[in-house]
Order: structure tokens, then sequence, then C-alpha cells
């Protein structure tokens, strides 16, 4: 089974001045997280504003990453969107890219009719069946609004297609929970850098983290600590990242994430409207937090 272990970023998409995707700044990025210990890369997540992106797009950070990507790095793909079939598309199109697995957010958009266990178990077994690549579950609640329940994971989890979910609500008991109750072998990875130690701690194999396309190397400390077992080092950086963590995901998030990004010598850029860039109040905040946090 493909293992998901380390620190992913959900890559965030480059726009230039014109709103028009950006190819040389997505090969400069790339080109400088190859030099750090990330497992790879996640390319259309919600921190790369897939949902404003069309599926030309989409096809075509793909394709741009997998040519930037070194050996080694794994690629995941952002592919869920609300129908199964568009889902479905997007995945095997990203698999015949050479992605080795999808990254699929809940459906979330009929809320009263998709707020079911039974509902998100189903929608997640049609994409796995027809899908060329695993599938790893997103459930991002702070966003969508929906919180796939563990019970549904832990059914999904006996898919052979479905190896993983990213859990992004920051709810250590949740995490927990399902460590306990999912099959053997099936992945708990997360999605909150503010409670990234806590995470691992408590059994997690990894993480895809907005934070860790401006930071990388904090996070990649974490686990490494973590691996390691210095408990110690890893509680330091931990309380290191806290405040910039939470102003780059929570506050301020992916315009305030581009602009972290644009400081530590990637290249943020702006984000798409209707997302608008930080005020400066805001950039003083993030400069402040990431003195001592470079890229």
């Amino acid at each position: 089974m493909l293992k998901l272990e380390g620190i992913y970023p959900p890559i965030a998409t480059p726009f230039d001045a014109e709103g028009n995707l950006y190819r040389a700044k997505v090969r400069h990025n790339v080109e400088k997280w190859n030099r750090t210990g990330l497992g790879g890369y996640v390319v259309c997540g919600s921190t790369g504003e897939s949902v404003m992106l069309t599926p030309e797009e989409k096809f075509r950070m793909f394709e741009w990453v997998a040519e930037a990507a070194a050996p080694g790095k794994l690629l995941m793909a952002g592919t869920g969107v609300e129908s199964v079939r568009e889902t479905v598309w997007l995945t095997n199109r990203a698999a015949e890219m050479g992605y080795q697995a999808a990254m699929v957010r809940t459906p979330h958009y009929y809320k009263n009719l998709l707020n079911k266990a039974e509902a998100q178990a189903l929608y997640f077994r049609a994409v796995a069946d027809q899908a060329k690549i695993p599938l790893m579950i997103y459930n991002w609640p702070q966003a969508t609004g929906v919180d796939i329940p563990v019970e549904a994971v832990v059914a999904l989890s006996e898919h052979p297609n479905v190896i993983a979910i990213k859990e992004s609500s920051g709810n250590l008991e949740k995490v927990m929970q399902m460590i306990r109750e999912v099959k053997p072998g099936f992945q708990v990875l997360v999605g909150s850098a503010p409670t990234l130690w806590p995470s691992f701690a408590v059994g997690a194999v990894g993480a895809v983290l907005a934070y860790a396309n401006a930071a990388p190397y904090s996070t990649i400390a974490i686990w490494e600590a973590h691996r390691t077992r210095e408990s110690d080092a890893a509680r330091d950086w931990q309380n290191r990242i806290a405040r910039a963590s939470v102003l780059v995901t929570t506050k301020y998030g992916i315009p305030g994430l581009k602009y972290a990004m644009d400081l530590n010598g990637y290249y943020g850029g702006p984000p798409r409207l209707p997302l608008i860039s930080p005020s400066p109040e805001a950039k003083r905040e993030i400069e402040e937090a990431f003195r001592d946090l470079k890229g």
C-alpha cells in the first residue's frame, strides 16, 4: 500500500498580476521545495484555491508540478468536487499524468442531504470504485460545513482503494477515535499545523499543511523530532510555529499565507478574486510572526 508518511504542502497556486496561472513561479516554488525533506506535494487542494480554478487550469497545474517535482516526491491531486462523475474524471486524468493518489474533499453543497454518514460513504465508495489511483478522504468542516462522521470513515477504511484521511478539523479526540477504530493500515493524516505535534503523538502518520508552503523546515523538524522520539524538541518547535500557523491558516487564510511565502523567498503573489491581499496591519503581524521562521 502507498505510504503517506511525513509532511506535504497543499501547494498555493501562483497567479500573475492579470490573474493567470504563472508557470515560471510554479517551477520556482517546486524546485525550492525539492531541496527540503517534504514527502511530496498536494496539487489543487483548498490552499491551491481549487474552487477558483477551471478544470483546464487544474490539469495545467497537475502537469507543471509533475514536471518540476524531484524523483521520489509523492504527488497527490486534489480532485474532489460535488459530483461523483466529475471527481472520477479529474482523478483519472491526474492518474494519467503520474499522480499516485487523489485527495477528495467531502461533498457539501446540498448540506441537508449530504451531512449524513451514509451519503458520504456512498460518494467516496462510488469514486473509489472507478478511480485508477487510491483516495485520501479530505475533511475540513470549518470550510465545508460538513464533518464526515467517524463511523463513515471506519466503514470506508475497509474499501481497498480508500487508504487515508486528511482530518483538518483540529479535533484531537476525533483523530484518536479514528486511529483506534479504522482498519489496520488505514492512514490518518492531519491538516492542522497548530495541533501538529499532539496529532503525531496520538498516532497520525503525516500531515498536509498549508503553513508548510511558507516555512517547510519547521514542520519537517516537528516530524523528525517525533520520528526520533525527541519530544522536547517537537514541543519546542510546535510552540515556535504556534502564532504564525494560526495567522496563515485561520486568521488571514490563503492571502496571508501567500504573503508569508513572499517573505520567505517563495512566490505567493496575489490570491484570485474575491479573495484580497492582506491589509498593511495584517502584513506587519505576519512579518513579526515569521521573523524567525525562514523558508
